[in-house]
Order: C-alpha cells, then structure tokens, then sequence
C-alpha cells in the first residue's frame, strides 16, 4: 500500500510546523514564568487590568466520524469513509474584559481555524487501497462567557462559534492491487467538496489559567494564558448530505496585554523635623491700623485658609503670596502666636492621609520659619480627613469642588 504510506508521511509533514510554534510557545511560557515571581516583588502601582487585548494560537486535533463517499458530483468512490484523524492550525486575535477579583467577564475571538483531516485507509473492490485527505478551513467568530469560580487566575469559558467556511478541498488517492503485477496507480484526484455547509453553528468550552509576566509595577502587563478547550460534533456537520461530522479538541496559548490604573499608596516618612528657631527681631513699634483684605494677625481667633491640589503639600504661588503677608504682620506683631491645623479630603486610606495632613502643615511651618517666624510661636496639629468642612466622607459622592473645600491648612490667631 504504497500510496497510503505516502499519504501519511505527508500529515506528519504537514504536522511539523505546528508542532514546533506551539513548543516554542510553551517553551517561552516556561521560561517568562521563571521570571514572574521575582518580577513581582516590586512595589505595587497599578492594579490588574480589566480589558485585554492580543492573540490566540494553538492546534485543532480533528477526530471525524460518519460516513462520507460521494465527494462530489464528479466523483463518487467505490468504497466509502468512515474515521479520520488531523491536526490544524488555529491562529486568533483576542479581547477580554474581566474585572481583577471578580468571578464574571467575556472574551472574543476571532481568526482562522483549521479543521483538516487524514481518512482511514479503506480497500476497493478491486482490492486497491484507497487514502482520502480533506482540508477544511473556516474563519471562526467565538464570544464567551469567562467565569473564575475562585476569583483567582484559574477560568472556565463557554460560548457559541460561529464558522464561514474558507476552504473545502479534498485529496483522494487510489492504489493498485498488490497481487496484480504491472498495473499504473490511478492519478491523485484533487478537488472540492459538494453540498458543503458555508456556515456552521456549534459551540465550545474550555478552560485556561492567566500567569503574570508583568509585575503591578508596570503600567502595560503582559499576561500568558495556557488554554485548552472542547468542541461537541453538534452543529459541525462540514455537509448537508452523508453523516460526515467532526468534534475537535483545541490546546493553545494566549499572549494578552493591558493596562492597569494607578494606586494610591500611602507614603512612610520619618517623624517632621522641628523647625529650627529664627533669631528673634527686635520689637517694633505697632503701626497704625490700615485697610487690608486678609486677615490681621493682631485679631484673636480670625481664620487664615491656603488650599492644595489633590494629595500634594506643595504651596502654589498665590498661597506663598498670602504667607507672605502674614509672615510680614507677625514680625510687625512679635507676641501673636498661631495654630496650624491641616486637613485632607476623604479619598484614600486614613493613615495615608493623616501623613499628607502632616507634610501640608509642615510645609506651611517651614515657609514661615524662612520668613523669620519663630517655633515657639507655632503650634501644629494634624487631622488627616477626620474634620471635613462638609458631608464628603468615603464613599459618598462629591463635586471636585466640595473636595477641594477640604484639602486645606487653616491658620487660626491664638493670642
């Protein structure tokens, strides 16, 4: 059987090429995860992304059952077909959605998938060996439903596919009795399926667990996803005529990547230094009152306000303008002390925002201790986001404006 031993070294040929993309892709896996767990000792930034996006490839291990003998209205074979094995290429672009420590998301493919086939050899009357190849090909619409039942990197996913064929073309070969001598094999015959069904409705289900290569560290994370999954004969009927069908196992990998958003992460500090004491100015004489605007530090229990952007402590220029003028009356006014009393608004943990709290006074005390202000004049205290100005507490929703109104350090004339 000549011929059939040809035929089968050509599906291992054909074969070989896949068998070596997909040991390279698991060969880098293996490799990209040695180095995931040291890559994610870095200090954590950004959270785990929610939408992915990247490429799918992998190999269909076509199993085909049935019968099949009229491949077309041209040819008919003597004897007719019954199993067949393949290997096939299956190539993807992909998106996912899934939020991080959730159960629930949806995935989307969308590619090429090969759903080729080599026949059991089978014996003409003629007692001539007989081989039949087909190379079935469609282009494949897959959406599912990705479900993580321990919210952890392990999921399970299932969905309908939706496949237009590409490609319906057949090999038939036909060998020579071995016990006749002399006899000329017939020529191959190549052609096309009839009565091929040019779309198909099945279904899938699978399984694949993600494996980090990027740290939280990273804003862009990289992610590979070994995957596996399982498609039914149902609704893959290749034609409308016979009973031909086929149930396909897949094994592959993804590479996915996206992008995280970035935490907040509270900031530990050694204690404020004091500021060091100013030599203290000579006493002058009090001026006349005149008309101001801002608060005269000579009027005890009169409020001065400066206000920060979100999660910074740096004065901005207008507030350094206005510590100016009070840094210029209380060298006029030598016996007016001051309270410091500095606040955040209501996002982020407490302890992070006790500290901010701490950084926005300190810099407030420093500007005036430049300025020739004194620490025995200044007392400070820090509130974090336990004293709002209004009901913004965690949680509830705010304006940036009433935010803002919160973000403050208030200078209060104590004597």
């Amino acid at each position: 059987m000549k011929s059939i031993t040809n035929l089968k070294k050509g599906s291992r040929l054909a074969w070989s090429p896949y068998r070596l993309a997909i040991k390279s892709l698991i060969g880098g896996a293996l490799i990209l995860t040695a180095f995931q767990s040291s890559a994610q000792t870095q200090d954590v930034q950004y959270t785990r992304p929610s939408w992915y996006f990247g490429a799918a490839a992998g190999a269909n291990f076509n199993f085909y059952r049935g019968t099949t003998q009229e491949l077309n209205s041209a040819l008919t074979v003597p004897t007719a077909f019954h199993d067949g094995f393949g290997v096939g290429l299956y190539l993807a672009p992909l998106i996912e959605f899934h939020r991080p420590d959730t159960r629930f998301g949806a995935m989307l493919q969308l590619g090429y998938d090969n759903r080729s086939a080599v026949f059991n050899g089978v014996t003409t009357p003629c007692n001539c060996p007989a081989d039949l190849s087909t190379d079935l090909s469609y282009f494949t619409v897959e959406p599912s439903i990705r479900i993580a039942p321990f919210k952890s990197n392990f999921y399970i996913y299932a969905g309908p596919r939706f496949a237009f064929n590409l490609n319906k073309s057949f090999t038939y070969k036909q060998g020579v009795n071995p016990a006749v001598a002399g006899q000329v094999a017939p020529a191959d015959v190549k052609g096309d399926f009839s009565n091929t069904n040019d779309n198909l409705i099945s279904m899938q289900i699978g399984m694949g667990y993600d494996i980090f290569l990027s740290s939280q560290s990273k804003h862009t994370q990289f992610v590979i996803s070994p995957f596996v999954s399982f498609h039914p004969y149902y609704g893959q009927d290749p034609r409308s005529i016979e009973s031909l069908n086929v149930t396909t196992v897949r094994a592959g990998v993804a590479l996915k990547l996206g992008r995280g958003h970035r935490i907040e992460l509270p900031v530990v500090e050694a204690p404020i230094p004091e500021a060091k004491p100013a030599p203290k100015p000579e006493p002058k004489p009090e001026p006349k009152p005149e008309p101001v605007v801002v608060v005269k530090p000579s009027v005890i229990g009169n409020v001065y306000k400066v206000y920060f952007e979100f999660d910074k402590w740096e004065l901005d220029t207008r507030a350094e303008a206005d510590l100016d003028i009070l840094a210029k009356d209380m060298n006029e006014y030598p016996t007016v002390k001051i309270e410091i009393k500095s606040h955040t608004d209501s996002r982020g943990p407490e302890a992070y925002n006790m500290k901010l709290s701490e950084k926005r006074g300190k810099s407030v005390i420093d500007y005036l201790a430049a300025k020739g202000i004194v620490a025995s004049r200044v007392n400070a205290n820090a509130y974090g986001e336990t004293e709002l100005t209004n009901k913004c507490a965690d949680g509830v929703p705010c304006t940036a404006e009433e935010h803002a109104a919160n973000r403050r350090t208030e200078v209060l004339i104590i004597e």
